[in-house]
C-alpha cells in the first residue's frame, strides 16, 4: 500500500496533541475520546504554486447535530503538504471552546517540485456539553468573538459544465470566499483525475458562484466541489 503521511490533531481534556505518522493506516480522529462519531472527508485537491506565497485550499467537515469536534486527523499524499485547522480563542483549549460543530481544514503544498497533491481530512465528533465564550456587546474593548460565519455548499461534480452558488443570509455581507475539489476514494486521486476537474470563482450580486467543468473521466468516481461564502454581520 502506498505510504501516506498523516498529521493528527486531537483535542482531549486540556491538551492538543500533534502526531505525525509516516505509514498508511486507519485515521486517529477518535483516539482518546470515550464517545466518538467519526466523519471522513474526500481527498481534497491542493492547488499548485511556487514562490513565497503558496495558494491555500479550505475544506469544511461538520459533525451531526448536538455534537462538537473533539479530534482531527488528516492523511496526506505527500509530505510537502501543510495542513492546519481554524480554532477559536478561549480558555481552556477544549472541544466546544476551541472547536464547534464544524472544522475548516486549510492545506497548502510547500514542496520544491510541481506535483498533484491532496489530503483527506477527518473529524471525531463528541456529544456537546456547554459552549464557548460569548462576545460582550457594551464595552469599549472586547475579546475575540465570532464576527464571521461560513455559508457552505457541497455538490457532486459530473462530466460537463455546471454552476454552484452560495450566498450570505439577510443582514450579512460577503467578506471572503473560496472553493475546493474533492474525491471520495480509498487512495489519493491521480494527476490525470485531478486535471480533469476545474473551476472559476466570482462574487456577483451578493453570491459566490463557481463555474465547474468536469471531464468524462469523472463519470466513474465521486467528485465534489465545496463552495464557501465567508459572511460578516451575523447576530
Amino acid at each position: 500500500m502506498k505510504r501516506l503521511a498523516r498529521i493528527v490533531v486531537v483535542l482531549a481534556s486540556l491538551t492538543i496533541a500533534l502526531v505525525v505518522a509516516t505509514s498508511a493506516g486507519g485515521a486517529n480522529e477518535c483516539e482518546g475520546l470515550q464517545v466518538c462519531v467519526p466523519v471522513a472527508g474526500p481527498w481534497v485537491v491542493v492547488p499548485q504554486g511556487g514562490g513565497t506565497q503558496r495558494p491555500e485550499v479550505e475544506y469544511q467537515l461538520t459533525c451531526p447535530r448536538r455534537h462538537v469536534v473533539g479530534g482531527l486527523d488528516a492523511e496526506l499524499s505527500h509530505r510537502g503538504i501543510d495542513v492546519s485547522f481554524s480554532g477559536r480563542l478561549g480558555s481552556p483549549v477544549n472541544p466546544g471552546i476551541t472547536t464547534t460543530r464544524s472544522a475548516v481544514f486549510k492545506g497548502s503544498y510547500v514542496g520544491d517540485s510541481a506535483r498533484a497533491t491532496s489530503f483527506r481530512p477527518y473529524i471525531g465528533c463528541m456529544p456537546a456539553a456547554g459552549g464557548g465564550p460569548r462576545v460582550p456587546t457594551a464595552v469599549a474593548i472586547v475579546p475575540p468573538g465570532t464576527p464571521t460565519v461560513r455559508r457552505v455548499k457541497t455538490v457532486r461534480v459530473r462530466p460537463g459544465s455546471a454552476s454552484v452558488s452560495v450566498a450570505c443570509v439577510k443582514g450579512e455581507r460577503i467578506v471572503g470566499s473560496s472553493h475546493a475539489f474533492g474525491f471520495f476514494a480509498r487512495m489519493p486521486p491521480s494527476a490525470s483525475l485531478i486535471s480533469g476537474i476545474a473551476g472559476a470563482r466570482i462574487v456577483r450580486d451578493g453570491r459566490v458562484v463557481v463555474r465547474v467543468r468536469g471531464d468524462a473521466e469523472l463519470g466513474g468516481v465521486r467528485a465534489v466541489v465545496q463552495v464557501h461564502a465567508v459572511c460578516a454581520g451575523a447576530r
